[in-house]
């Protein structure tokens, strides 16, 4: 799938192949410039996924002819910051980190709880907790076997199961 991306230099080759996507579909505008407005609505028209860096301002009136142009040609435009209007926003939060030992270790794996909410049907938040990436690398749902872990220096509780 083709994608673009506005106004993000801190993009990079690898970690965004390691994230799925195919570089030989990837178009980077690192500064849009003063015509950020022009360069999103062109690339909306041609490019199905369009991501847009923090640092792009567009006015007010801008957002919504390029909501029309998203409407026409079935393009996502996704920001990384506020946007003006998003239908959903995601926020992240830190939980902690896998293979941190008490003050030493190799960290294997970022543990957030990602928050989405917004408009329309998006309007009643929903949670989950991620692996941003996960020991293995990947970006996976969290498990819930660490609520069984006993912690350090406590005893377990035993019960007859069968």
């Amino acid at each position: 799938m083709a994608w673009a991306a506005v106004g993000v230099p801190e993009l990079g080759g690898l970690a965004a192949a390691q994230a799925g996507l195919d570089l030989a579909t990837g178009l980077v505008v690192n500064d849009p410039g003063p015509r950020a407005a022009q360069v999103l609505a062109v690339l909306l028209e041609s490019v199905p996924v369009v991501l847009v860096g923090a640092s792009v301002r567009v006015p007010e009136r801008a957002v919504r002819r390029l909501r029309a142009v998203m409407r026409r040609s079935g393009a996502v435009l996704l920001a990384a910051g506020r946007w003006p209007g998003a239908d959903v926003q995601l926020r992240v939060a830190p939980v902690g980190w896998a293979g941190v030992g008490r003050g030493h270790g190799l960290l294997r794996g970022r543990r957030v709880t990602v928050t989405a909410g917004g408009r329309g049907a998006a309007a009643a938040p929903r949670s989950a907790e991620l692996w941003l990436p996960g020991p293995d690398g990947l970006v996976g749902v969290v498990e819930r076997e660490a609520a069984e872990t006993v912690p350090s220096g406590a005893r377990a509780e035993l019960r007859v199961v069968g």
